[in-house]
């Protein structure tokens, strides 16, 4: 306890106060300087609000424009408050709150800067023996992929499959469906860097912001309107993490049982290269000019701004559009 000394008219006398020692104060000081930095608060908040309980520096780098070896350095500051932990699993290294400060690092952010803070790990899960190894799993799929594609190199399998893992984790709800839908991922990417355009059928590629309802609309049409002489895809140039529920049923009465297996996939250079057409759907110009590929661009409704009876409408605008572009093809 400290006592300072207050003054009534000519007197002083002391009050007993209450003010955190010395060291405590250089501690939260030193905490309070390494949560300063925008960009480290940036961070702890992806790691925060990401859904696995844990980030890992491939996921945080596209934060900003810095390189992995900077973002290694400000996590490394966060790490030597004790504001997080980290953990290498294979090649990469897995960063999290440090359960110690769960509280007070929901609180600041809260508190200041309102988000959706996701539950981490129970402890049980969080025991090494017992948390998914997401690594090893991801590397595993990749040496499989490598063996049944052998004219692609194994190093560029494992960097799609990487890559792909990635991009899903951001928005995945459920972790135990990431491997699967890693795989269907990956699956695709390659397929498309090993397209023969000469001896396939026509490819389209639908794009829009989420991939959550125009543009997986427009692939499913065309797949039921061309009866597979077209071959459609989708991406969305920032993936929700699921489609649409209105989408999701008019999905089903296009594709049965199929629709299940749809979900939001980014877009990626490679899914580009391989179509011969490109079809944006209010997502602007985020697609990269390819030479020897079509690109139009559908000016139609968005399924996450109307009602179920809006949704069916923009269904019915896309088929339209749909039988054009088959018949177009298919001449």
């Amino acid at each position: 306890m400290n006592v300072t000394l207050t003054t009534t008219g000519d007197t002083c006398s002391p009050v007993a106060t209450h003010a955190i020692g010395v060291d405590a104060a250089t501690s939260v000081a030193a905490t309070l300087k390494a949560l300063s930095d925008p960009l480290r608060l940036r961070m702890l908040s992806a790691i925060a609000s990401d859904p696995r309980g844990e980030s890992c520096v491939c996921d945080l780098a596209e934060l900003a424009d810095v390189s992995q070896p900077t973002v290694s350095h400000h996590l490394k500051v966060l790490k030597d408050v004790d504001v997080l932990v980290s953990e290498r699993r294979g090649t990469w290294v897995w960063y999290r709150i440090n359960p110690n400060r769960r509280g007070a690092v929901t609180a600041l952010l809260d508190s200041f800067a309102p988000a959706t803070v996701s539950e981490p790990w129970s402890v049980e899960r969080t025991d090494a023996n017992t948390r998914p190894d997401f690594d090893a799993r991801v590397t595993h799929l990749a040496d499989e992929l490598a063996d049944e594609i052998p004219e692609i190199d194994a190093d560029v399998v494992l960097t799609i499959v990487r890559e792909s893992y990635t991009s899903l984790a951001r928005t995945a709800r459920v972790t135990s469906a990431l491997i699967p839908l890693t795989e269907r991922f990956a699956r695709q990417r390659l397929a498309d860097l090993t397209r023969d355009r000469d001896a396939s059928v026509p490819q389209v590629l639908f794009v829009c912001v989420a991939n959550a309802g125009r543009s997986q609309l427009a692939a499913a049409l065309v797949n039921q309107i061309s009866g597979g002489k077209v071959v459609a895809r989708s991406a969305g140039s920032n993936p929700a993490d699921v489609i649409h529920p209105h989408v999701r049923s008019l999905l089903t009465d296009i594709e049965g049982d199929i629709a299940a297996d749809r979900y939001p996939k980014p877009l990626t250079d490679d899914a580009v290269r391989a179509a011969d057409v490109v079809v944006t759907m209010g997502c602007g110009d985020v697609c990269p000019i390819i030479p020897g590929v079509r690109y139009d661009d559908w000016a139609v409704g968005d399924p996450a701004l109307a009602s179920r009876e809006g949704v069916e409408a923009i269904r019915d605008d896309i088929a339209a559009r749909v039988h054009v572009l088959v018949d177009d093809l298919l001449l």
